[in-house]
């Protein structure tokens, strides 16, 4: 690497657990024109600046090389594939089973951008924008995520997180928590077709200021990580899957990180 390092660059401890992940193709594949690594340096760059794709410095591969390279790997899902895999290294470090019994639902609403506008919903606080809802272990770690218009209801994406759910960890999960925003019937049942049990957890009836809410916070908890990743503030892209692909990224760094990091203190 002939450049000056920027704060997001993947090190050499980080690289060497993605990089069979990334490798879609021989790294000296005649068509390879930058280095893999470099690429996935523009990635990082991206997602923790915010900024727009045709910005890429200079001194990183154009923008467009990155790009169409995100949109490969996710489309082959090797971001999922990393989460999943540094979950259950993450659980086991924790001395949990490698699969969790428990998840955690929720959304959250991404100010929508003239890039997602054309997608975009308002929600019941008349925010216009794409929600992102998610699943979660106890831990935190991310176990599947759906993308929608901001004014589709939490409640009705319960069938699509459960069956991702049951998915990602073999059918392992027996309850869900969720907020009041999933109650009803309707929810429950979208669960139960999957094998879940969803549990609300109410605020308490005379609440005075902020109340922590049992295994309720784990989940806001890991909508605040995101925050690390300015490209995840607001709702930047045309395309939900591209939304998508990006929480799975930042959740692959957040984890990867802590992965790297215990095993540098363990050594």
């Amino acid at each position: 690497m002939n450049r000056k390092a920027y704060d997001s660059d993947v090190n050499d401890e980080e690289w060497a657990f993605a990089a069979p992940y990334l490798t879609l193709m021989r790294e000296d594949a005649s068509q390879r024109n930058y280095e893999l690594r470099e690429v996935f340096n523009g990635l990082r760059w991206i997602v923790r600046t915010g900024s727009p794709w045709r910005l890429m410095p200079h001194d990183l591969p154009p923008w467009w090389v990155v790009y169409q390279q995100a949109q490969r790997w996710f489309a082959a899902g090797v971001f999922e594939a990393m989460v999943h895999d540094l979950r259950v290294l993450l659980r086991l470090a924790d001395g949990r089973q490698e699969q969790p019994t428990a998840a955690i639902f929720d959304g959250r609403t991404l100010q929508s951008t003239p890039e997602s506008g054309a997608r975009a919903g308002y929600d019941g606080h008349k925010k216009k924008g794409s929600k992102v809802h998610l699943a979660v272990d106890t831990l935190g770690y991310l176990l599947a995520l759906h993308v929608t218009p901001a004014n589709e209801q939490e409640r009705d994406q319960v069938d699509e997180l459960a069956g991702q759910v049951q998915e990602t960890t073999g059918g392992t999960v027996e309850v869900g928590f969720v907020d009041q925003g999933y109650t009803g019937p309707e929810a429950a049942q979208a669960a139960a077709v999957h094998g879940i049990e969803l549990v609300v957890i109410k605020l308490p009836e005379a609440k005075k200021g902020f109340v922590l809410l049992p295994r309720r916070w784990v989940v806001e908890r890991s909508f605040a990580w995101t925050a690390c990743f300015r490209r995840l503030a607001w709702d930047f892209e045309r395309l939900p899957q591209i939304l998508a692909g990006l929480h799975f990224l930042a959740f692959a760094l957040l984890m990867l990180r802590r992965v790297v990091e215990s095993v540098t203190l363990s050594a």
